[in-house]
């Protein structure tokens, strides 16, 4: 297993540029086996998570060309469906949540379809049941195979229907949405998700065919077409890394400038920033975030202490919540984090509290951050990446803490951030991979 020796307390200075979007490269790399055609993919991160998919598509007969490190071609031209029945599909998928997302696709072209027990992070319970009853209510039969470990669908046909959404799940409506792509007659999908991601995916289906209409919003409205055909598609700046990154300028005092930030798709991620007290500047595509002594966060014109609550798009995404709450360790003031979707998303708290921050959680779902207006730094310690975004924003409170700090299991941070460590120490971080 390996490990981050971080030797923390320095000021970092220069440019970095976010990867791919992990998140959409899931759903849009899934979408190729709705094709028998070429479709070629740039910008894609290289993340554990992402060539976990690529290596299982490969593994299904889909003939993969690696163009260059982050760009591929992909053609499902003879795809062997029995491979999703095996214990090597089993094994592999169940590493990784975002293998649901074969599902919708499989189903959509070669009607059936095996889900196995989801993999991926910790972070609570993440149910299955939209995309299941999306399925159901499209035609496909349901079937959990206990010896097995996974859920199979089975469709002679998928017919077009009315959908209402029990909550705006990204993968359950990526899921059903290519799904429905292929099924016959009109398929309308309400309270859909409509992050970025999302959008993306109805863009690069769009371009190989598909009629989805209403993209950006929580009403999609899907007319079923008999086949689709290749196309070419670029996936967008991670909103995730650039958040994570105006997060690490202001806890190490860094001026830092995030290049292709993909600004216009990232909602209200800047101004969230802002409200803890973070100054940055958008310039053009770029952020640029200068050095800080001290940053103050806000209070509500009433005088009540300022809440962070994530909410689907275009509310504040789940994902940064993490790095919010490590950040405001560091301000001037008080804020109450409510991390609304996940249950055991803020248990790594006890770790920045062994560093010295004054954090009360007050329940699985919400913690009240006492800001220490660097007065105090935070302490190195050794301690272990419970998931993704914990991981990450580990990270920066070690980059920001005074000594040496050891953070283990970083496979967690290397599923989602690509080769993290080499672009930090490009700024100046002391960081070994050990």
């Amino acid at each position: 297993m390996n490990s981050f020796e971080v030797i923390g307390g320095k000021k970092l200075s220069g440019i970095i540029t976010p990867q791919g979007a992990k998140n959409e490269a899931l759903q849009v790399i899934s979408a190729v086996l709705l094709t028998n055609q070429t479709v070629t993919i740039h910008n894609i991160p290289d993340i554990l998570d992402v060539n976990l998919l690529i290596e299982l598509l490969h593994d299904m007969g889909v003939q993969v060309n690696k163009i260059d490190k982050h760009t591929y071609s992909f053609k499902a031209e003879n795809v062997n469906d029995e491979y999703l029945s095996t214990e090597s599909f089993r094994k592999k998928s169940g590493k990784l949540r975002g293998s649901v997302m074969l599902a919708g696709p499989m189903l959509a072209r070669f009607k059936k379809a095996f889900i196995p027990k989801p993999g991926g992070d910790k972070i609570g319970r993440r149910r299955l049941d939209t995309h299941i009853i999306g399925f159901e209510q499209l035609g496909a039969k349901f079937n959990y195979l206990a010896d097995k470990h996974c859920f199979q669908f089975t469709a002679p046909e998928l017919i077009g229907t009315n959908l209402l959404l029990d909550e705006p799940s990204v993968t359950g409506t990526a899921n059903i949405l290519m799904a429905a792509v292929l099924a016959k007659g009109i398929t309308t999908i309400y309270h859909a998700a409509c992050e970025p991601y999302v959008q993306q995916l109805c863009k690069m289906l769009n371009s190989m065919g598909a009629k989805i209409e209403g993209v950006g919003s929580n009403l999609l409205t899907i007319h079923g077409v008999k086949e689709l055909q290749g196309a070419e598609h670029t996936i967008l700046p991670d909103m995730i890394e650039t958040g994570s990154f105006i997060g690490l300028a202001a806890m190490t005092q860094s001026e830092i400038t995030i290049k292709n930030a993909g600004v216009q798709h990232l909602g209200m991620i800047p101004q969230k920033f802002q409200q803890l007290g973070i100054q940055l500047e958008i310039k053009g595509d770029d952020i640029y975030i200068p050095a800080q002594e001290s940053y103050e966060i806000v209070t509500y014109l009433d005088g009540g202490i300022l809440t962070i609550y994530d909410h689907p798009w275009p509310g504040f995404t789940p994902d940064l919540i993490s790095i919010v709450l490590v950040v405001a360790t560091q301000a001037i003031g008080s804020v109450l984090v409510h991390q609304k979707m996940f249950e055991s998303r803020l248990y790594f708290v006890d770790k920045l509290m062994d560093m010295g921050a004054q954090i009360i959680l007050c329940d699985p779902h919400r913690a009240t951050v006492i800001g220490l207006g660097r007065k105090h730094s935070l302490k190195a310690i050794t301690m272990s990446s419970p998931d993704i975004r914990a991981g990450q924003a580990l990270l920066i409170a070690a980059l920001s803490a005074k000594g040496k700090s050891i953070i283990q299991n970083i496979e967690q941070i290397d599923r989602g951030y690509q080769c993290i460590d080499e672009r930090l120490r490009a700024l100046g971080a002391d960081i070994t991979r050990i």
